[in-house]
């Protein structure tokens, strides 16, 4: 039997310095609050540092938590914030990267079809969600690689499958949102990313995982929630908390032996 103290030990996080990228987003917030809890100090970097929600105002008030206006798509920002965070705790230990932009179900311009999709918007998508991730895990890694760590990327069911178009219906309607591809390319990419980095930086013992996530509920369409929630076998959509264990399992020692490995959470989603 494991002692409760030894729990404590394997997922506490005491002494830790994490890096959220997007940790002012609907995840990101829930991801900076676990581990703090766990009791690491967390730095934010997210480029709208100003649009913070009420119930997370007392979160980055803590003297454990730091912000910083940062777009993770430019190599100089990044290196920027880093360096501050040095200076203020030392070097990072974990980084969660989940900045992330998507287009949303209610767009309503025309030219969203794969064959009028329009590669500006391509662009915009793949430089946050792969770019993004690359440079936090090239310039964040290299200074990880000092004393060891953890990176956790973070991608989607959109990544493993391709969407499954009927979900975004809308009866009674000729016009229908259509999902496109470019949010599915650049996840998909996190995938092989994942490996490329956990077999290149695992000499410097720092281990790299992926966490692969299923749909959260977010006050969406009711139409597109029933819609969704009858292709999961769980028959319903995520809370936005139910991926913070696999965070904390990831930024701890309990995955000390786990490395490059993609963890799929979806309700069983991609099981039918």
């Amino acid at each position: 039997m494991v002692e409760k103290n030894k729990l404590n030990e394997m997922f506490g996080l005491d002494g830790k310095i994490a890096i959220v990228t997007g940790g002012m987003g609907l995840l990101g917030r829930e991801f900076v609050k676990t581990l703090k809890a766990a009791g690491s100090k967390v730095a934010i970097f997210d480029i709208n540092v100003d649009r913070c929600p009420k119930e997370f105002e007392h979160v980055i008030k803590d003297e454990n938590v730091a912000v910083y206006r940062v777009d993770v798509t430019y190599k100089k920002s990044v290196k920027n914030a880093l360096n501050d965070i040095i200076k203020k705790w030392g070097r990072p230990n974990i980084l969660v990267n989940s900045a992330a932009i998507d287009v949303p179900p209610d767009y309503t311009k025309k030219s969203i079809s794969f064959k009028e999709y329009p590669e500006g918007m391509l662009d915009k998508i793949m430089d946050v969600n792969l770019k993004g991730t690359f440079l936090c895990s090239q310039i964040i890694g290299a200074s990880m690689a000092e004393e060891g760590g953890s990176i956790i990327n973070i991608s989607s069911i959109y990544g493993e499958v391709s969407p499954d178009q009927r979900i975004y219906e809308k009866k009674g309607k000729k016009e229908t949102f259509i999902k496109p591809v470019s949010y599915c390319i650049s996840k998909g990419a996190i995938s092989n990313l994942t490996r490329y980095l956990a077999t290149y930086w695992a000499k410097k013992n720092i281990r790299v995982n992926c966490l692969t996530f299923g749909g959260v509920f977010n006050n969406q369409d009711r139409e597109f929630v029933e819609n969704y929630s009858s292709r999961v076998p769980m028959g319903r959509m995520a809370r936005r908390d139910e991926y913070n264990g696999a965070i904390l399992f990831l930024a701890s020692d309990a995955s000390s032996y786990m490395t490059g490995a993609n963890i799929v959470i979806d309700g069983g989603y991609t099981a039918w």
